[in-house]
């Protein structure tokens, strides 16, 4: 007699979502393999919607390819280093040096590297509500909890600090800042940011300013850097080459340290000798780095009135100020629009079943707000990344879909009202 045996995954995996690739996604690949074509808005990936990268990148790759079949140093070829270096020097942060930069696989590996140099079982780490998941799985794949700090819709999405530091505890460590924010496309003002460095100056937090969008913003929004900004405790600006330069198959990705060095040898050391277990990032898509940060910003035109990221932006928000169901707090940066419904109109709305009807009914695929460790069920995200004349059509059925949830609660009440009636009489 034969014993089944299971094989059960790490416990380590309990709190750990990433539903952005989760069941939904998994669904519409189903769906896919039967013939049905999808419109999928979950990720932002912009080659999958026919942005190119610069050929001057690619060029550079292939001009060294031959310097590219060895492992490299831990931290990174000096080239890109120094690139990173030159251009936070031009954005005014001062005091780093190539020795203060880590390349990385993109900054997925990155944000769990630096994490996992830091926390020891039962550190907490302040994240913002709603997140990139991966900032959340990262800090509970590492030991240490995430405290979410709530960016509320009805405060534009940005962070109040005094409520954020109310959540500082002994055992706070660190504080991640999201900025351009996904899913929001929020851009934190000045005043913002320097309330949240001082906060963090205070408590002596390290700071994580992820800014892998930090180009990508509308109509005189200003992206600015956090670590020109704080100074008395260690920042963590981290990038890379997926989203401003359409390069997020290349995988590069880098974080440069800067503010309080001082005192933070030992972190960095640690995150070396990560860095070295892993031997080297992708050597070849590092020769990128250079070209594509001291090159033309090409990013600049896909952002501007006429330019493809700024026209799509456009239409969604056009789509809904032209809708019954929904609403919106326009995004200033980034590549998302993270959609409210109103629930006055349809109080019985959840995120999670409007985008499975949304993907089987009208093969549109979103990712629901709870995707983004939010407490309500009333957003859901889309990319702005799809031309113009597909979101409309991708809005039009969205807004078919609410019409039938309208229907059905209208449906609904009625049938309520002749059933008290009914037990009046």
């Amino acid at each position: 007699m034969s014993i089944e045996s299971h094989v059960k995954p790490s416990e380590s995996l309990k709190n750990v979502r990433y539903e952005i690739r989760g069941r939904l996604a998994r669904r519409a690949h189903e769906l896919e393999r039967q013939g049905y074509e999808i419109t999928s808005l979950n990720i932002g990936n912009p080659g999958l919607f026919g942005f190119r990268t610069p050929e001057t990148m690619r060029l550079a790759m292939i001009e060294n390819l031959s310097d590219s079949e060895g492992y490299c140093h831990q931290k990174g070829i000096f080239p890109a280093r120094e690139a990173v270096v030159m251009q936070q020097q031009a954005r005014g942060v001062t005091g780093v040096s190539a020795e203060e930069v880590f390349i990385g696989n993109g900054v997925s590996e990155l944000i769990d590297m630096v994490l996992r140099a830091l926390l020891n079982a039962g550190d907490e780490v302040l994240v913002p509500s709603p997140d990139y998941p991966l900032w959340t799985a990262g800090v509970n794949l590492n030991g240490g909890r995430a405290v979410h700090y709530p960016c509320r819709p009805e405060n534009d999405f940005l962070p109040d600090t005094a409520q954020i530091e109310s959540l500082v505890t002994r055992r706070t460590r660190a504080i991640v800042v999201i900025n351009p924010n996904n899913p929001t496309g929020a851009t934190y003002p000045r005043a913002v940011l320097t309330a949240l460095a001082r906060l963090a100056e205070r408590h002596k937090l390290v700071v994580f300013s992820d800014e892998i969008y930090d180009q990508m913003v509308y109509d005189g929004a200003e992206s600015i850097p956090l670590a020109t900004i704080v100074q008395d405790t260690l920042c963590a600006t981290l990038s890379g080459l997926s989203k401003i330069y359409r390069a997020c198959g290349y995988r590069v990705g880098w974080a440069v340290f800067s503010g309080k060095l001082r005192g933070a040898g030992e972190y960095l050391s640690a995150l070396e000798l990560l860095s070295s277990l892993r031997l080297c990032s992708n050597v070849p898509a590092q020769w990128a780095v250079q070209t594509a940060l001291g090159g033309y910003q090409s990013v600049r035109e896909l952002v501007s009135p006429g330019g493809r990221l700024y026209e799509s932006r456009r239409a969604i928000i056009e789509a809904v100020s032209r809708s019954r169901y929904l609403r919106l707090t326009p995004p200033t940066g980034a590549m998302y629009a993270f959609l409210g419904v109103d629930t006055t109109a349809l109080p019985d709305f959840d995120d999670q079943q409007f985008a499975l009807d949304l993907l089987e009914q009208k093969h549109v695929l979103v990712a629901p707000g709870v995707s983004f460790n939010v407490p309500y069920r009333t957003h859901f995200r889309v990319t702005t990344l799809p031309d113009p004349a597909t979101l409309h059509r991708v809005l039009t059925r969205i807004e078919e879909l609410l019409d039938t949830y309208a229907e059905g609660s209208r449906l609904r009440d009625s049938a309520r009202v002749v059933d008290a009636q009914a037990r009046f009489k």
